[in-house]
């Protein structure tokens, strides 16, 4: 039996972040993270796109725009401070057609309201940041908008926990509860205060704690195809106009933070939770589970699923995902675009009783432990303020109390 104050179920930066803004609350606080595999990054913190985004796409109501808002300076900073990549390329959001104009201009709005810089100018205007964008009448540009590693970014904040003593756990997957104690492969901790950031894995951690019992987590898959042209060939992020009642941004061309050129990402219904190539981390039960509520879903069309789930398929056609794309670039060519990145899995948090995907952060818990349901994108942009909030409301489910003994 080991024991903690906090005990962290799973080593994304969400997790890793959370260590962080404890141990920076409690110094004398024992804080230990439960990360399942053998090394950090290996899923959503370490395949994301690496955008930081600058905050306009969300209601101003959403704690996605305040997060988002001030992620983006965060890391900023964060990433100045230590010397690790940045592309400070920004970002055009483009018309398709005019019907998507009037998207321009409430894309606009919510940037003004949630403080985000942002402006509307002409194409020719955007020609001068990126001389092949296609738009209708207009281009909004976004300053803030840029690219990191997400990798070199997790191992540096991986190293400022150990550096304040978090212990991180590899290779040790949560398995399950024994009264108020967590079990791990080679302990079983007693812990204070439980917080689950177990990403893919959360809403099960939750359930097992009698916590979130009407949500669900639906993975979707993220696929994006890179480019071929020499680095720094596009100059800055283009995206289209999304359905802002969709949380998925649509096709986009992504500029990574050494200048190559990406296209997607897709948002394919996933069979599995790890459903990235193959049959890897195949579960059968887990499976089964999740292709009864996508079936569900798709016979019932809630929220446009079946119009999704038909659209998102097309795209494992390297070919289809790149025409969807030229529709913001002139001079986009196929043969350019062949090789595959790594797949990524968004968790996305699915309530069942209301039949409609949470479109916003997610944290329930009670005196036991705080569970974060949904960490929606932009999280890894959000990731730093997003803690903070994590922590205070941790703070208020254990009533103020201070820890620092081994035990809160």
């Amino acid at each position: 039996m080991k024991t903690c104050d906090y005990l962290v179920i799973g080593g994304g930066i969400v997790g890793l972040t959370t260590a962080l803004e404890l141990k920076k609350r409690h110094r004398n606080a024992k804080i230990v993270v439960l990360e399942k595999e053998k090394e950090l990054a290996l899923h959503g913190s370490g395949r994301n796109s690496g955008v930081l985004h600058a905050g306009f796409y969300y209601a101003a109501d959403s704690l996605r725009a305040r997060f988002t808002r001030d992620g983006n300076a965060r890391w900023k900073q964060f990433v100045l401070e230590r010397g690790l990549k940045i592309n400070p390329c920004g970002k055009l959001v483009v018309a398709k057609n005019e019907q998507e104009v009037e998207g321009l201009y409430e894309l606009k709005r919510r940037g003004d309201v949630n403080g985000v810089e942002t402006y509307l100018i002409s194409l020719e205007e955007a020609k001068k940041i990126e001389p092949r964008v296609k738009s209708t009448q207009m281009v909004l540009w976004s300053p803030s908008t840029a690219t990191v590693d997400p990798r070199e970014c997790m191992a540096a904040v991986a190293s400022d926990c150990q550096s304040e003593g978090i212990e991180i756990r590899l290779d040790s997957p949560y398995q399950g509860r024994r009264g108020n104690d967590v079990i791990a492969p080679q302990d079983v901790y007693s812990a204070g205060f439980v917080v689950n950031a177990a990403g893919l894995h959360a809403d099960r951690v939750a359930h097992d704690f009698g916590v979130g019992l009407r949500y669900r987590i639906l993975p979707f898959k993220g696929l994006y195809v890179y480019g071929s042209e020499p680095a720094g060939s596009l100059k800055t992020n283009i995206y289209p106009v999304p359905d802002l009642r969709s949380t998925f941004l649509g096709v986009h061309f992504t500029v990574t933070v050494d200048g190559q050129a990406k296209i997607g990402p897709t948002a394919i219904p996933a069979f599995w939770r790890e459903n990235y190539q193959g049959l890897k981390g195949f579960d059968a039960l887990e499976a089964l589970s999740i292709l009864r509520d996508e079936a569900i879903l798709f016979f019932r069309n809630d929220f446009n699923f079946r119009g999704i789930a038909l659209e998102e398929i097309k795209k494992y056609s390297q070919a289809y995902l790149v025409s969807q794309a030229s529709a913001l670039l002139e001079g986009v060519k196929p043969e350019n675009y062949r090789t595959w990145g790594r797949p990524g899995i968004r968790a996305q948090l699915y309530d069942h009783q209301d039949k409609r995907l949470v479109m916003d952060f997610m944290i329930e818990g009670n005196h036991q432990g705080l569970h974060v349901l949904n960490a929606i994108s932009p999280a890894w942009t959000a990731a730093m303020p997003f803690a903070e909030y994590v922590a205070d409301r941790a703070e208020q489910l254990q009533g103020g109390q201070e820890v620092g003994s081994g035990r809160a």
